[in-house]
């Protein structure tokens, strides 16, 4: 799936998002708003990752998505 069909539907996939990264607040999801930069940065500020692991890890997760 590409990223522009994510973010249209961000408001469904929010939930998917926070199933992967449940460290995300609901703020920071609304925050996002399903730019994946802004979704990278989050990731990286909670969970530690550089910033090549973040983009690893949204990808890997990107590619399991069936939207």
């Amino acid at each position: 799936m590409d990223w522009d069909r994510i973010q249209g539907n961000w408001k469904q996939m929010k939930g998917k998002v926070k199933e992967q990264w449940g460290a995300l607040t609901d703020d920071d999801l609304t925050t996002i708003d399903g730019k994946r930069d802004q979704l990278e940065g989050k990731i990286q500020e909670r969970y530690g990752l550089a910033k090549d692991k973040a983009r690893e890890a949204i990808d890997e997760w990107r590619l399991r998505q069936d939207i």
